[in-house]
């Protein structure tokens, strides 16, 4: 895995009062101080009627804050490669800002990545964590294929999204399989195989000394 910093976005709700310019101007200072970071430029821009927004380049790159007065939110966000993490804007802004409920979201910038299950839903989310990323293709018949590398799993192959099998349990995968079928003959010295394009099947059937293989695959 390969980290480059700390990220974490704040959004303040239920803000009634709206910040002057200078308000912000003052705060990134005191966030700058207890973050350890240094401030090379400030950019901030007054809309009208109302709203404003505010970057800070860092040595060790930005923070920045945005208003929507009208929906009563304060938006901010700060990413840093330095030794403090991010989140001791978190104190500092929750006593200056008065506000109902803030929303934090912290994460690690590296090269790993989140990939959604399929099966989520709008109030439960699900997520593979990926370490790398092998392989993509779409196949002759129009399925995409992706064969990533899980934190958890290992190496697993997916076909349009959707998990069909994992190295940390794949025997286990294919031999049910195999096994569910091959129990119901003695002669089980010719086999076919309809799909099964990962391999585990035929595998445990030449484990098993099965001496000629059908396979009928899409591809």
């Amino acid at each position: 895995m390969i980290k480059v910093g700390e990220h974490i976005t704040l959004d303040f709700l239920g803000v009634k009062k709206n910040y002057p310019k200078s308000f912000y101007e003052k705060i990134i200072y005191k966030i700058a101080k207890a973050a350890k970071v240094e401030i090379l430029n400030v950019s901030s821009h007054e809309f009208q009627p109302q709203g404003f927004t505010l970057v800070a380049l860092l040595s060790e790159s930005h923070f920045s804050f945005h208003t929507f007065p009208e929906r009563g939110v304060i938006s901010f966000d700060f990413f840093t490669c330095g030794k403090v993490h991010p989140k001791v804007a978190l104190k500092i802004l929750k006593k200056e800002i008065d506000h109902k409920r803030v929303v934090v979201k912290s994460f690690d910038r590296n090269s790993v990545s989140l990939y959604d299950d399929i099966y989520s839903t709008p109030g439960q989310k699900k997520y593979y964590v990926v370490n790398n990323v092998l392989e993509t293709f779409t196949s002759k018949v129009g399925q995409f294929v992706e064969i990533m590398n899980l934190e958890e799993f290992g190496n697993a192959l997916f076909i349009d999204h959707e998990l069909q099998v994992a190295e940390k349990d794949e025997k286990i995968y294919s031999s049910t399989f195999f096994r569910s079928s091959y129990e119901l003959s003695k002669k089980n010295n010719n086999v076919a195989i309809i799909g099964g394009g990962d391999g585990g099947v035929a595998r445990e059937c030449l484990d098993n000394n099965t001496n000629y293989i059908d396979w009928y695959e899409l591809d």
